[in-house]
């Protein structure tokens, strides 16, 4: 059984794409590249229908580009969330003073 940091591991974009290639070159099945090059089977299978996706752009499923672009408004969103939640505290606490 693998450990947890193996599970947390991140790979590079190019190792993915290498990985990704080798599987389409090789013949051979992703479990046993993944094997090979010491990645989840799993792991290597969802590089390989992320690099459909992105290729073919199949409909209801987000490219790389589009999930990275939902990340980052996602995180604008609960930034600019704590910005409006904190000038509302503000504003109560200035209205509380201006009362006194």
């Amino acid at each position: 059984m693998g450990s947890k940091s193996n599970r947390s591991r991140r790979y590079s974009e190019e190792f993915k794409r290498d990985a990704v290639a080798l599987v389409h070159s090789s013949g051979r099945t992703v479990t046993e590249v993944a094997r090979e090059i010491g990645v989840s089977a799993e792991g290597l299978r969802n590089w390989v229908k992320q690099d459909t996706i992105d290729r073919q752009g199949t409909p209801g499923e987000l490219t790389s580009a589009e999930r990275e672009e939902l990340r980052r408004l996602r995180r604008q969103n609960r930034e600019q969330a704590e910005t409006i939640e904190v000038l509302r505290k503000a504003a109560v606490f200035s209205a509380k003073e201006s009362d006194r």
